[in-house]
């Protein structure tokens, strides 16, 4: 190896590991000579990652990837056992036969399982981020269940519909739940330095910066950058510096070369290449039977995977991105799951309504509800509803406390606000405030999920595309809830809005949903 390429190797075979099971055998490869792996603990990807290793251990024969995918087919095969289990349960009480009951259901899992493994629902790509995995693991389910069904149907037997109405819904349940908890447990992970995938990001000083930022910033995504290639000649020093975080600076002539050797497990070509097309072409001829990825990014910002397809022409790689809807079917299925969802909240805490609302006027016998006049989609103006949690007078006050005003953009915040009541804190900080908009759900002026609902002094500082954040009903939650909340900037508040009216989808209220069970708990961003 080059006196270069053993400088660069140095610090990319510096591996982390999950933790003892979970490991990777070389920090971006899997194969070390001499069997040994040098393990650091990178905070946050700073430069201690590249620093003097502080521990030794053995290379294990399984990766970290393997072994959280072995992990996840484990935990898939007991959600469908136990689902199955609780079918057959159910059937007893029926008092059917039970074998030709019991030989049913374990094909029905095996079919299950293979389903869940033939749609990709455990590759390494689509775990960790995005709504892809539950996708799979939904289509998955169905799947095995219609094929199920029409067994059923042409053999005419009658075993199928304590699985349809049991197994199905109780087994897919617990397949997201597990999948969420792992999902959980591996974001935690990653938010240490750990279970990443090392890159290398190639291109201009501009996208190679812009990129590889962006990679530490959404570390949930899998990949850490482990080293930087120019490909416009700029930077002269061994090291470059992005962001504070000082990263290997490889040689783009020998891109290929030091990447085998290091045992990378990505390229991103970020923006072009010098020689466009033939030279990613080359890039890729380069990287064969390697364990490497070669991903490029796309030049479209705040655009949802699903919107984009690709579709090859005669060698032409077309690339089509469906236009945002704010109408029809699926429109209707939010509506019909905002009703539902929202009825089921209302009777299942209205002794939590009913408390709250007792506290709230025992404290200052002042009105339990605050309605203050908000604009909804289509730049409609409506009454929402939550419990009061300030002063009767607040809104006189507030012209006191505008020169004390913490928020951004056209947004009013105060961390200690004197207008919060004792109740207000508490109701506030476990959003305990916002329930009684479940009536604005039901009443069709909100929706479960959507954008933050502005006032109207908002909406009249509003300038160019930030207007489009009342293209959809405005949510009881939504990124913005689960994204920091009041610690967002105003901009920053803006782009979640924005992008969710683009690309949201029924999956991905699903995991707002399930995402704002944790903020509400951790309350972090609440005043």
């Amino acid at each position: 190896m080059t006196p270069e390429l053993t400088a660069f190797a140095t610090p990319l075979s510096q591996a982390a590991s999950c933790d003892r099971g979970f490991m990777e055998s070389g920090a971006l490869g899997d194969a070390v000579p001499d069997g040994r792996l040098t393990l650091t603990r990178p905070s946050a990807f700073g430069a201690s990652a590249f620093a003097t290793p502080d521990l030794t251990v053995p290379v294990q024969r399984i990766g970290w990837r393997r072994a959280y995918r072995l992990s996840l087919a484990g935990t898939d095969l007991a959600a469908i056992v136990a689902s199955l289990l609780i079918a057959q349960t159910v059937n007893d009480l029926r008092i059917q036969p039970q074998t030709q009951y019991t030989v049913w259901g374990i094909a029905l899992g095996i079919v299950w399982l293979v389903m869940l493994a033939a749609i990709r629902s455990r590759e390494v790509r689509v775990l960790g981020a995005g709504t892809t995995e539950y996708q799979r693991v939904a289509k998955a389910t169905g799947i095995a269940f219609s094929a199920f069904a029409v067994i059923m149907v042409l053999f005419k037997l009658d075993v199928g519909r304590g699985y349809l109405l049991v197994a199905l819904p109780v087994g897919l349940a617990l397949l997201l739940a597990e999948r969420f908890l792992w999902r959980s447990w591996l974001i935690a992970r990653r938010r240490e330095g750990l279970c990443l995938i090392g890159a290398v990001v190639v291109g201009n000083h501009q996208d190679a910066t812009r990129i590889t930022n962006e990679m530490i910033k959404h570390h949930h995504a899998g990949y850490r950058p482990v080293g930087v290639a120019y490909t416009d000649g700029t930077g002269g020093s061994e090291f470059a510096a992005l962001d504070g975080r000082n990263l290997p600076l490889v040689d783009y002539g020998t891109l290929s070369d030091t990447v085998r050797a290091t045992h990378t497990r990505a390229v991103v070509v970020a923006g072009e290449l010098p020689g466009g097309r033939e030279a990613i072409q080359d890039l890729g001829w380069r990287l064969e039977n390697s364990k490497t990825e070669l991903i490029l990014t796309s030049q479209l910002t705040d655009v949802a995977g699903p919107r984009i397809h690709m579709r090859p022409v005669d060698g032409l790689p077309m690339l089509h991105v469906d236009l945002p809807q704010y109408a029809g079917l699926n429109h209707t299925v939010k509506r019909g799951i905002d009703l539902l969802l929202a009825g089921i909240a209302v009777v299942l805490l209205s002794p939590v309504l009913a408390i709250v609302a007792l506290v709230v006027f025992l404290e200052d016998r002042g009105p339990v509800l605050f309605r203050q006049e908000r604009i909804g989609i289509a730049g409609e103006r409506f009454t929402m509803f939550k419990f009061r949690s300030m002063v009767v007078d607040a809104e006189a006050r507030l012209a006191l406390l505008a020169k004390q005003n913490q928020g951004a953009g056209v947004l009013f915040k105060m961390k200690d606000d004197p207008r919060v009541t004792r109740v207000g804190a508490f109701i506030r900080r476990y959003s305990l405030d916002e329930l009684p908009q479940l009536f604005n759900v039901l009443n069709g002026t909100m929706s479960l999920i959507g954008p933050r609902p502005p006032l109207p002094r908002e909406v009249a500082a509003y300038e160019g595309r930030v207007n489009r954040r009342l293209l959809i009903k405005p949510g009881i939650t939504g990124l913005w809830q689960v994204s920091g909340r009041s610690n967002l900037s105003w901009e920053e508040s803006v782009k979640l809005d924005l992008y969710y009216v683009e690309n949201w989808s029924v999956t991905t209220d699903f995991m707002i949903l399930l995402k704002t069970v944790r903020a509400v708990f951790g309350s972090d961003g609440a005043y």
